[in-house]
């Protein structure tokens, strides 16, 4: 069950988030909701704590101070393994694949989570295994359809383009069947073409799956066309949150990221 406050469910809240690394603060009292039904843009320049958050969120960091909360559930100190079976799942800034197996092979890999059946019965092969093995190769053939990679499915992910890694590692996150979805700058390095595909990939996961998204992201337009609502940081503090139009004349996000006017 989501939060209900003010008759908006709220499908993660963050509270009062510190976090430093050697005295030097990277997050500083950050507090933001995420509600069903929205993408939840967080935008700011350079070493604003953008990734931090979300390595926060999903637990690959521990903040001092401040809590988390998924739907009714604290999760402040749970494990990142836990965080992914409660169903927040995530892409990188910098692609985090297998290199050495094939887009399919990643794909079913990440169903780790979902996998019930024990190392004596995935031997043996047979009853419920089988029907698993069914159930989760269901699941990524909907996604290698959805993402369109049907084409690379055997190849070595190694051996892929950027663009397409991006796109296996979109997929992987997606395989995890996320309530929750956190996507770190998934545009980064890409060309115009490879941005629209993956623009348009992301609505459609939005719009099919039903999954509240957050996204960490520089292309201001991209932001400006997909955000329902926009959350800005400058040096780890949360300097305004809005709507993206309201975010693009605000003076102060204008003076930390957008550029001073002239």
């Amino acid at each position: 069950m989501a939060i209900i406050r003010g008759g908006v469910e709220t499908k993660l809240r963050v509270e009062d988030i510190h976090l430093s690394f050697r005295g030097l603060n990277v997050l500083n009292a950050v507090s933001l909701d995420v509600n069903e039904g929205e993408i939840l843009a967080v935008i700011g320049p350079n070493g604003a704590g953008k990734t931090c958050l979300l390595n926060c969120i999903s637990a690959f960091y521990r903040p001092q101070k401040g809590d988390i909360y998924f739907e009714e559930q604290r999760i402040t100190r749970l494990s990142p393994h836990q965080i992914a079976g409660l169903g927040i799942s995530r892409t990188f800034q910098n692609i985090e694949l297998f290199t050495g197996l094939t887009a399919l092979d990643n794909l079913m890999a990440a169903r780790h989570v979902h996998m019930k059946q024990g190392a004596f019965s995935n031997s043996v092969y047979f009853g419920c295994t089988q029907n698993e093995e069914i159930r989760h190769r269901e699941v990524v053939e909907e996604i290698i359809e959805l993402l369109e990679i049907e084409s690379i499915r055997k190849k070595l992910v190694g051996a892929l383009p950027y663009g397409l890694r991006k796109r296996v590692e979109l997929g992987r996150a997606l395989a995890l069947e996320p309530k929750l979805l956190l996507l770190d700058e998934p545009m980064a390095g890409m060309n115009v073409d490879e941005k629209e595909d993956m623009v348009r990939f992301i609505i459609d996961v939005f719009e099919l799956k039903h999954v509240p998204i957050i996204l960490i992201e520089h292309d201001m337009d991209v932001v400006m066309d997909i955000a329902d609502r926009v959350v800005v940081l400058d040096f780890g503090i949360k300097i305004a949150e809005g709507e993206p139009d309201e975010m693009k004349a605000n003076p102060n996000v204008i003076k930390a990221y957008l550029g001073e006017e002239e």
